[in-house]
């Protein structure tokens, strides 16, 4: 497999704790433009019928996923946890036999490195979005970004991906895309 090729049939999207009481501590200006990214992201995945996974981290003390992204998935709930990696039974069973695994979600530095690095000692091909991950200091996303990189996954953005995924444009999936990620 080209590990710069992302292809349908081996795509997952994987959404990670974007609850209430993490963004509440995030910088909102990053916080808006990270989930207006990670709902466009959502929606690419859908018109692309990419299995959509999302985590909540200890949901009773953070809060559930926050609205946008919540509205944005179909009547699947969110997979709860406590690890700060998402590479667990539960997830991987989610995404199914697929083994492209893009990534979005919070925090960068702790709960998305942990997931990439797990998901490659696992044999998963990670995908981070860029523009879809946070932290709550630009220092610690930069540093996350560098770790994911360093334990093998592939970092992108958002447009990058879904666009990647599609192949070609003059499709519905094309219009659909094309319009989430204006």
């Amino acid at each position: 497999m080209d590990r710069y090729r992302l292809g349908r049939a081996d795509a997952a999207l994987l959404v990670i704790d974007v609850q209430e009481r993490l963004c509440a501590a995030m910088e909102p200006k990053a916080l808006e433009r990270m989930v207006r990214r990670t709902c466009a992201l959502i929606a690419g995945a859908r018109a692309l019928a990419l299995p959509v996974v999302i985590t909540e981290q200890y949901p009773k003390g953070l809060g559930a996923t926050i609205p946008p992204v919540r509205s944005a998935l179909d009547e699947q709930g969110p997979i709860e946890k406590v690890n700060f990696s998402c590479a667990l039974e539960e997830v991987l069973a989610a995404l199914g036999p697929r083994r492209q695994v893009l990534i979005a979600g919070m925090e960068t530095h702790v709960c998305v490195f942990q997931t990439a690095r797990d998901l490659a000692q696992r044999g998963y091909h990670p995908y981070l979005c860029a523009d879809a991950v946070i932290s709550r200091s630009e220092e610690d996303r930069r540093i996350g970004l560098d770790l994911c990189k360093d334990v093998g996954a592939v970092v992108t953005s958002v447009e990058a991906a879904l666009f990647d995924l599609l192949g070609r444009a003059g499709s519905a999936e094309f219009k659909a895309i094309s319009a989430a990620v204006r």
